[in-house]
């Protein structure tokens, strides 16, 4: 049952990463596509693919509810810009046709895609390091916050050029080309810094690193032919990717800190009663939610422009 609420946790998390993602991938991206691309190809799903979070959130403080008292307290300010992100970002697409001031709001949309991509990074640079929240600025834990904001912007060009048009889709392969150019290259340096080193697991961490680096490679590949469906379930894999090194990696830690406070996986979660009681809670409620993504990409599928021309 331990097992189930740890990949549970964790599934949500990667979930939120590849939806949530995308989201904020476009975003910034809105500026360089015209003619609100960008907002129109993430239209329908736009604040439905935060109900990830919620479910992380609430399956942290549920089923590891020591994990959370040690992991928030100290992570609060990373915690506090990616939901003033997140309000940013929201308000800003929702209101950006109801005023004048476009350029006021356009800049919003991006610093609401921008600063959750980027204050995620950081988050998991300091769980990969095993570094206290006093140590965000060192050079290993920057350099994970703009792989993570390269990633998301890649895997956004991905999505909307999945969602678009053909002419637009064209000209995303070089958007997508060299952000996951530079992703990969910033992978590369975090290795150089010594990820494997600092891991629990170092065989793993290198593993999942590889194919951090394949699945860029190949998204690469498919957009440079065409194929955006393939490029973005690309682009989905590397984007869940970093969630899997910071659990495999660490485990069975799901907490470790340089100065040798580490958490274990049953020290971090509640007594066996509890975790019983929520399991019909996530037998139930899960399936919901897989439920309502499923029918929401069936209900909006096609490429904007032709079976749906806006949202906002």
């Amino acid at each position: 049952m331990l097992t189930f609420w740890l990949v549970l946790l964790g599934l949500l998390l990667a979930g939120y990463f590849v939806l949530g993602g995308y989201d904020y991938g476009a975003q910034m991206l809105h500026p360089f596509l015209g003619r609100n691309a960008a907002i129109e190809a993430i239209g329908p799903f736009f604040l439905g693919n935060e109900v990830w979070l919620v479910a992380f959130a609430g399956v942290l403080f549920g089923a590891f509810p020591h994990l959370e008292g040690a992991l928030l307290p100290g992570f609060y300010p990373l915690i506090v810009a990616i939901l003033v992100g997140v309000v940013l970002g929201s308000t800003a697409v929702q209101l950006r046709r109801r005023t004048r001031e476009h350029r006021v709001w356009d800049a919003l949309i991006v610093v609401g895609g921008a600063l959750p991509a980027l204050s995620w990074g950081l988050v998991l640079g300091l769980l990969l390091r095993g570094a206290p929240v006093t140590e965000t600025f060192t050079p290993f834990v920057l350099l994970c916050g703009m792989t993570t904001l390269l990633l998301f912007a890649a895997h956004g060009a991905a999505f909307v050029a999945l969602r678009s048009a053909p002419p637009l889709a064209s000209r995303l392969g070089a958007i997508l080309a060299s952000t996951a150019g530079a992703t990969a290259f910033a992978a590369l340096l975090l290795t150089l810094f010594g990820t494997g080193a600092s891991m629990t697991n170092p065989t793993t961490a290198a593993v999942i690193s590889v194919l951090f680096a394949t699945a860029l490679a190949l998204a690469r590949h498919y957009l440079s032919r065409g194929n955006h469906g393939r490029a973005f379930a690309a682009t989905s894999g590397a984007t869940l990717l970093p969630v899997l090194l910071v659990g495999a990696g660490h485990y069975p830690y799901v907490l470790v800190s340089s100065p040798g406070v580490r958490l274990t996986v049953h020290e971090a979660a509640a007594d066996g009663v509890t975790l019983q009681i929520l399991t019909v809670f996530g037998i139930i409620l899960v399936p919901v939610i897989l439920a309502y993504q499923a029918w929401s990409w069936w209900a909006f599928r096609g490429r904007t422009g032709a079976r749906h021309p806006t949202y906002f």
